[in-house]
């Protein structure tokens, strides 16, 4: 049902992006009644018995692919409905869920398959600051108040964290 309506939501404010001429789409936001005790998800996986998070923290598409790669081979060899998997993008790193960023069409097409996209609050926060406006991020990024602590609320719930 939670997905049905973040796919509802997104198409709502697609439609009214085409109606108006400008973006109206906002991410999915974690910032309201962040708890740390009490992890929150994009994606229902309730059939998932693995759970992965990865780090982004560099500016380097080549390391951005890899990411994307680990993140599919985890699919296709656990199966969609399997693993959870969540990928947090910080510091040097969020520019991969930049919009118009080289990998934004796999990102879109692994979102698409499950796996959920974390941008940290804090680094969008610094780039508004460094360049006088917030950075625009692919719709399917989830906003976390810090990409750091996203990554040890998910280890201390039994993810396994990989950074590649």
């Amino acid at each position: 049902m939670y997905t049905y309506l973040i796919r509802l939501t997104m198409g709502v404010a697609l439609a009214v992006a085409l109606l108006v001429g400008k973006p109206a789409f906002a991410n999915m936001s974690m910032l309201d009644n962040y708890d740390f005790n009490k992890p929150a998800f994009k994606n229902s996986m309730p059939f998932a018995t693995t759970h992965a998070v990865i780090q982004v923290s560099e500016d380097d598409p080549a390391r951005w692919n890899l990411v994307l790669n680990n993140a599919q081979n985890m699919l296709d060899f656990m199966g969609a409905s399997k693993i959870q998997i969540v990928i947090v993008a910080y510091g040097p790193g969020l520019k991969m869920l930049l919009a118009g960023s080289p990998v934004a069409g796999r990102i879109q097409s692994l979102d698409q398959e499950g796996v959920e996209f974390d941008a940290c609050h804090n680094t969008m926060l610094a780039m508004e600051k460094a360049t006088g406006q917030m950075p625009v991020i692919v719709p399917p990024a989830v906003i976390v108040p810090a990409g750091v602590i996203r990554i040890m609320q998910l280890e201390a719930h039994g993810f396994s964290y990989l950074k590649p």
